[in-house]
């Protein structure tokens, strides 16, 4: 029996128990009784759509598995999935938040970590990585950790996978995965490095989050991430995309980003002179 074909009892109980919710913890969250909610989940009673709806909330079910939810209690499905081409507002919104973002890297990830839109700057980061990983679907885990990628280059690359495998662990927690899981067990499989494990510093951005520390030609570089997320998507495409921007984490970075980006500009100048010339 596939989980689409399920009884709503059923996956109700199994979300709560992911949750580790007790019947009596999310009856009172979703302003029920453990009673109805007992019935709920043993098929002697069925709930509306509104229920269904603002159990899901109460257990953080994303909106994909929330149609499943719906399905079975009886509901047509709530949450579109459209591409992104598709949710030209939203897209918008994106580019214009990644193209701020310049000359520092930003990128807008999909729910398995592949990147889908970018604003494209600092191509130095990316020297020396095999042509495969910079080829669309560029799957971001991969680009920073894969031995052929910029593995080698991640100065703290043993800190920085172990912060990268504890968000795909949270992830699963939340979502279980296929995709992420077997993402994250070949993450757990690259060698290390020689020297991929930076020295413990007390001061600077240390302290208080996990810099990524890149090498490169021009010196290394260190940059803090944020990521942001969309605050009431209604589709679903839309509800898992993240975005991934990187911040400058000390003086140094700014100047060879600098650098970087100027470089950058004169050889986009040069290609621009040589096709205007053929």
């Amino acid at each position: 029996m596939t989980e689409m074909a399920l009884p709503f009892g059923i996956l109700l109980r199994r979300w709560r128990q992911s949750r580790r919710m007790t019947q009596e913890d999310l009856a009172l969250a979703a302003g029920s009784s453990t009673r109805h909610l007992s019935y709920l989940e043993t098929g002697r009673a069925q709930p509306s759509r509104e229920m269904v709806l603002r159990l899901a909330e109460q257990l953080q079910v994303p909106l994909r598995e929330q149609n499943p939810l719906l399905l079975a209690a009886g509901f047509a499905p709530m949450f579109q999935e459209r591409s992104l081409a598709e949710l030209e507002a939203a897209k918008l919104a994106i580019e214009q938040v990644l193209a701020a973002h310049r000359p520092f890297p930003a990128f807008a990830l999909d729910r398995w970590w592949n990147v889908v839109l970018s604003n494209s700057t600092l191509p130095q980061l990316y020297e020396g990585c095999a042509p495969e990983f910079l080829r669309a679907p560029i799957n971001a885990v991969r680009l920073v950790l894969h031995p052929q990628a910029m593995g080698p280059r991640i100065v703290n690359f043993v800190e920085w996978r172990s912060h990268v495998m504890t968000v795909l662990r949270q992830q699963v927690a939340t979502r279980p995965d296929p995709v992420i899981q077997a993402l994250l067990a070949e993450i757990a499989s690259y060698p290390a490095p020689a020297g991929g494990i930076a020295p413990a510093i007390s001061e600077g951005p240390q302290r208080y989050a996990t810099p990524l520390q890149i090498a490169t030609r021009l010196g290394t570089v260190a940059f803090l991430n944020t990521t942001t997320i969309f605050g009431t998507p209604t589709d679903v495409t839309l509800s898992e995309l993240a975005l991934e921007m990187l911040f400058p984490a000390d003086a140094a970075t700014v100047g060879i980003v600098k650098v970087m980006a100027e470089e950058a500009a004169a050889s986009a100048a040069n290609e621009t002179i040589l096709r205007k010339a053929s």
